[in-house]
């Protein structure tokens, strides 16, 4: 199995350290190849807001960078590890940046194969902030959240000392996310469908003010209404229902906000 890590650390510091025992863990499973995307060393572009990714394409993008080729690396992964440490409260500018140039993939989720495990680290505050918006980013881009975990380190490690409940998590984390590589996808969870179904509504009703995602959506098949979820696995009937009353909802807001 192959595994990406995008880290958003500056450094190899506690995030590095955190991530390199989750990889220890995990070929103690079994096969495990890690690659290390190091956030840094990539030629990544700040994003300019020019919506040109969203109107026609993300091959349009005036910035020439590494975007694609980091895109292509979570294509060809396994699964794909997102780590970073809790920087003001929020992910590190370095992985803000990351997911800011990669933005469109919100529009056009692509990543339905892939598991993701989310990995944060912190010197007292903000795990839950940023494991959250981790969880949001990577669940709308298509990735199944295996497993989240956050510890807190010292900024400066002690020589010697490991924290026992912090490798604990860590060994969980790992087993978590090998296990999850060998099953199939998971039934989508209620806030899932209601996702699926709001961006459904919108794109299916912008397609001449969004042609690339509609697009997109009318190509993957996803704007029929026999259509429940992006991929084809079971969804709950409740849910489904819930999703199409609410699908129906903002598609008659949107029309009418569009007659104004």
């Amino acid at each position: 199995m192959k595994i990406l890590v995008i880290m958003g650390s500056p450094q190899k510091g506690n995030t590095y350290r955190a991530t390199k025992k989750i990889e220890e863990f995990m070929q103690s499973m079994g096969s495990v190849e890690f690659e290390y995307l190091m956030l840094k060393d990539a030629n990544l572009s700040q994003c300019r807001g020019c919506f040109v990714c969203f109107l026609k394409g993300e091959e349009y993008c005036p910035c020439k960078d590494d975007a694609p080729l980091i895109e292509q690396k979570m294509h060809d992964a396994d699964g794909v590890i997102f780590a970073t440490p809790v920087y003001g409260m929020n992910v590190s500018a370095l992985m803000k940046l990351f997911v800011d140039r990669l933005s469109y993939i919100f529009h056009r989720p692509r990543f339905f194969d892939k598991k993701a495990l989310l990995l944060s680290t912190t010197g007292a505050l903000g795990l839950k902030e940023v494991l959250d918006y981790l969880k949001l980013v990577a669940s709308i881009w298509g990735f199944e959240v295996s497993h989240s975990v956050g510890i807190v380190t010292p900024p400066v490690p002690v020589q010697g000392k490991q924290d026992p409940q912090n490798d604990r998590k860590l060994k969980e984390a790992a087993f978590a996310f090998y296990n999850s590589l060998q099953k199939k996808r998971h039934s989508p969870t209620l806030k899932d469908t209601l996702v699926f179904r709001a961006q459904k509504a919108s794109f299916g009703e912008f397609g001449q003010s969004s042609p690339a995602d509609y697009a997109y959506w009318k190509e993957k098949g996803w704007l029929s209404p026999e259509t429940k979820y992006y991929v084809n696995v079971p969804v709950n009937p409740v849910y489904n229902a819930l999703g199409w009353i609410s699908e129906q909802i903002l598609r008659r807001k949107i029309r009418k906000e569009m007659l104004k």
